[in-house]
């Protein structure tokens, strides 16, 4: 989930626990067939819990491991080897190197059924997108948790093949934090052997661990970048009128104390609340040799906001005699379909309990994420995974603080909902 990011990418035209009622696809859940045979696990009501039980500890030193060797996006050899090698013991067909360091592994299972994907983000956050860090590469982002947690969930349902209808894909994304990686996936032809009919992501948050939040609707936004250039023997000094002229167009700054953290997570979750709409503007000035240049860089929320402020832009920087260049089409924004988020957020209701599933409705202003391309191609749900230890402050829960540090309990809980939930949309019955 980058902070910020150097890569645009076109698409639509913006600038111009319980099994009752679960079983089918549109419920979620476990199907008929793992409903049925629940109770043939001696001393568990659940055979995905019965699995999950006997990996926990597993999962948790894969993830310390993942932890202590993080690698930039891009160069996600090791960790790429490690998912690899754990996919190919528990029985998936597995292909590496795919956009990158990419890793794809397909889980057949014993009956007909639907293909739906689930992808988990590999790399570790570099220095300049951490808030608060130590100046080196490092996973405070949770793509470790993911990780581990992508493997768990394919290890649990290769135990149960035989129960499985359909076939589970998972794809393990390398250069997420540089908003490549899904691009160079999809570039690769992630998707032209094995079709899924829809894909799905957890991602960590600010949540208390063992709780969830979903996305109806919402998600993350893109981001726009453009740069304006002034000559003249005072173009520095209009540069910084110009920079900031630009930044009163922001609308929302970066939470700065752990109580800004906390009011930050109750407005994303307040309907129609003070970020229904936002802008979060970046302008810095500098010295270009002989002229000077203002470096742009904005998100915004809805996405076709995008219009209004570039005008925006352009009209301040004619104000200052310049023009601004927008090289490439906006990021697109990451939206996860409001049907398919209603349908987990019923499903996690009824697995994990009404009062530990939160629904957002709205967009975190600060960050982004390259999922949204695989949305754009298929229905999807984006979920975060509550990573907050009891009694913790926000900012250890918060991704690319610097104090980043999830309750490792976060693993079983994403392990056990996602292993049910992927069960369940492959069964078509």
């Amino acid at each position: 989930m980058p902070s910020s990011a150097n890569r645009a990418v076109s698409r639509r035209a913006v600038l111009g626990g319980a099994m009752a009622g679960m079983a089918g696809v549109a419920g979620g859940g476990l199907g008929p067939a793992w409903a049925a045979q629940a109770h043939d696990v001696p001393g568990k009501g659940d055979p995905v819990d019965a699995v999950a039980s006997r990996l926990d500890r597993d999962l948790i030193a894969l993830r310390r491991d993942l932890h202590r060797n993080p690698e930039l996006p891009g160069q996600e050899r090791r960790t790429a080897a490690v998912v690899a090698r754990r996919l190919r013991a528990a029985g998936l067909d597995v292909t590496t190197g795919v956009g990158g360091h990419g890793v794809v592994g397909v889980l057949e299972g014993a009956r007909h059924g639907r293909t739906v994907a689930y992808r988990a983000d590999m790399d570790a956050v570099p220095p300049g997108d951490q808030w608060g860090g130590d100046g080196q590469v490092a996973h405070l982002c949770g793509h470790d948790v993911h990780t581990a947690v992508g493997v768990g969930v394919a290890e649990v349902l290769a135990c149960l093949r035989d129960r499985l209808a359909g076939a589970v894909m998972f794809v393990f994304q390398p250069a997420e934090e540089s908003l490549s990686g899904a691009a160079a996936m999809l570039g690769d032809g992630v998707f032209a052997r094995v079709r899924p009919v829809e894909i799905h992501a957890l991602h960590c948050g600010p949540y208390p661990v063992g709780e969830f939040a979903v996305t109806p609707g919402y998600g993350y936004p893109g981001q726009d970048h453009g740069v304006i250039t002034l000559t003249g023997p005072d173009a520095m000094e209009r540069a910084r009128r110009l920079e900031t002229d630009l930044g009163a167009l922001g609308t929302v700054s970066p939470p700065a104390t752990p109580e800004q953290l906390e009011q930050l997570m109750a407005d994303v979750q307040t309907p129609d609340g003070p970020l229904s709409t936002f802008v979060f503007m970046l302008a810095q000035a500098s010295d270009a040799g002989g002229q000077a240049e203002v470096q742009v860089s904005y998100r915004c929320w809805p996405e076709e906001r995008y219009v209004q402020v570039r005008a925006d832009v352009g009209r301040l920087a004619q104000a200052h005699g310049a023009t601004a260049v927008f090289p490439d089409d906006p990021f697109p924004a990451m939206i996860c379909p409001e049907r398919e988020g209603r349908q987990i957020e019923r499903f996690l209701r009824q697995d994990a309990g009404r009062d530990r599933v939160h629904t957002l409705h709205a967009a975190v202003p600060f960050s982004g994420e390259d999922f949204g391309l695989f949305l754009d191609l298929l229905p999807g749900t984006y979920t975060f995974l509550g990573v907050r230890a009891p009694g913790a402050p926000a900012e250890t829960s918060f991704p690319h603080f610097g104090a980043f540090s999830p309750d490792e309990r976060a693993i079983g809980h994403g392990v056990r909902a996602m292993a049910r939930w992927l069960a369940g949309r492959t069964d078509r019955r």
